[in-house]
């Protein structure tokens, strides 16, 4: 018999639920390994979120972030028949009119797409990606239930609404949406495909237009070895450094970077080139954020506590009022430690991630682009050192000044210089002539105008507390009000000898009381 899906996420998370009872306290280490096995059983839309949950390092431990970045999403081949009717659908061509030759049995099958080998008329040899039918329905009905799912837990713990759990599943399951579409990842290789081919060292696969669609995507095969087969050789070395300056080409020049470069996304090409795969996730920066992020780097490597304030605070990665002094002193920690730990634990990544979750505490959150940037630069520099382990990023970079470089000198202006400044010269006359009008028009006195951020907490919470003291006042009145009548046996009686007036004053005391009650009980304070 098979079980509704409502009543299999149920049961799969009410097992890992009585696992984590069982297990938090005697062998917490064992607890990821559940979390990943329940996902991976549960199917394409609980593997993605996972994957996609792994991105938060804000929220999840070490231990669950490992795991999830080891989700794995295999699957059995769909049906070839289904496939090239898909393929047909996309492309408005009979099967035999797009490819001189197809081939039925995948070579690749994973839990969003299977993939096929062709070759096109002109003798090109073609990878065709085809996603699982019906896949995207099954996505966003895995999604409600998951919201109403959250929505039952919260009513009776809480205290999980400040963590907003539902806020949480909105964005993974919005960015699961976006990456099961094929059509979307044809368009982040369309933005890569002249950052890449501008390196002669790095190559990935084209698309074979005009053949990408939402369910279909057609590129050319790549023939290269998996980097994972050059760890620790000679070659692993020089790989790493092409990888090196892979990214720094990506980050500080062009903006625009692969946001997944994992060893099963990496191949060997045999002519020496370093070819990407897999664009679902990329980044982007940028030119402030290009030149904040170099800034950043290149204060970590001096020890430059205030320079990487600065940087952090431009990045978003912190964000005012703070104290500076307190956060320089935390900084300079940092860095000192930094200092001194062997070149096999030296990580500009983690340095950049403690510096950003300075001063945070639990409710610390970082944007999309922040949190793919960061797993970019760990996923990165954990794949160079497994190519070369006794790869030494601080001297690497310091030899690599001039690409950080390039980000200071980039102001992402594609208009000449001169023109940029006769243009900021003709703008300074404007500001100074409204200034002038302004100044006129208040009687001399220019008005300056005061944006208060970060209160919006505060105004909800003012509110919330003069919301429950009315209905308190409220609530006290109407017993007051039960009790005179009471007293005063007034109006009609039911009962015998008690008055309907009080009756139904207390009855509704006492549902204003259950209320609130109940809301303080919510917001997880008394």
């Amino acid at each position: 018999m098979i079980q509704p899906r409502s009543l299999q996420i149920t049961f799969a998370i009410a097992a890992f639920t009585w696992s984590w009872l069982r297990l938090h306290r005697k062998a917490p280490q064992r607890l990821p390994a559940h979390l990943r096995e329940m996902l991976e059983g549960l199917g394409t839309t609980f593997i993605k979120l996972g994957q996609g949950l792994s991105l938060r390092r804000d929220v999840l431990p070490p231990g669950y972030r490992e795991e999830l970045e080891n989700l794995h999403s295999h699957a059995p081949a769909f049906d070839s028949d289904v496939a090239i009717a898909m393929i047909e659908t996309a492309f408005g061509q009979p099967i035999d009119a797009l490819f001189a030759d197809f081939e039925r049995t995948p070579f690749a099958a994973a839990s969003v797409a299977q993939v096929h080998r062709a070759r096109m008329h002109d003798g090109t040899d073609a990878a065709v990606k085809v996603r699982r039918p019906g896949i995207e329905t099954q996505v966003r009905s895995d999604l409600r239930l998951l919201r109403l799912l959250i929505r039952f837990t919260q009513s009776f713990l809480p205290g999980l609404r400040r963590q907003h759990p539902l806020q949480l599943l909105d964005e993974l399951g919005a960015q699961l949406l976006v990456e099961i579409d094929l059509e979307h990842e044809a368009k982040n290789m369309r933005r890569l495909i002249a950052v890449i081919d501008s390196n002669p060292s790095l190559t990935m696969p084209k698309i074979i237009e005009p053949y990408a669609a939402v369910d279909v995507l057609v590129q050319a095969f790549s023939h290269g070895a998996p980097v994972a087969n050059e760890f620790g050789s000679e070659r692993g070395a020089k790989v790493a450094s092409q990888l090196l300056d892979a990214y720094l080409q990506q980050l500080f020049v062009a903006g625009v970077f692969h946001g997944d470069p994992h060893p099963g996304n990496l191949f060997l090409m045999a002519d020496g080139r370093l070819c990407f795969h897999d664009f679902g996730t990329t980044g982007y920066l940028d030119p402030v954020a290009r030149r904040s992020l170099a800034l950043l780097i290149e204060s970590v490597s001096y020890a430059d506590a205030e320079t990487a304030l600065d940087a952090a605070l431009s990045m978003g990665f912190l964000t005012p009022p703070l104290d500076r002094r307190e956060y320089t002193r935390s900084i300079s920690e940092i860095l000192d430690e930094l200092s001194t730990l062997p070149l096999s634990r030296w990580s500009l990544a983690e340095t950049i991630w403690r510096i950003a979750k300075l001063g945070n505490g639990e409710h610390f959150r970082l944007p999309r682009h922040l949190l793919v940037l960061m797993r970019t630069l760990f996923l990165a520099e954990n794949t160079i050192r497994a190519l070369d382990p006794n790869f030494d990023l601080l001297a690497e970079l310091n030899l690599r000044r001039e690409a950080l470089g390039l980000a200071f000198t980039q102001a992402g202006h594609r208009r000449p210089l001169g023109q940029r400044m006769a243009r900021t010269a003709d703008t300074l006359g404007t500001i100074l002539a409204d200034l002038l009008r302004q100044a006129q028009s208040e009687e001399g006195r220019p008005s300056v105008s005061m944006h208060h951020r970060g209160l919006e907490e505060l105004e909800l919470h003012l509110g919330r507390t003069g919301n429950r003291l009315s209905l308190a006042l409220v609530t006290l009145g109407l017993y007051i009000a039960g009790s005179l009548l009471m007293l005063h046996s007034a109006g009609p009686r039911v009962w015998g000898d008690v008055p309907v007036f009080a009756l139904a004053a207390y009855s509704i005391a006492l549902l204003l009381s259950f209320r609130l009650v109940l809301a303080i009980m919510r917001s997880g304070r008394l």
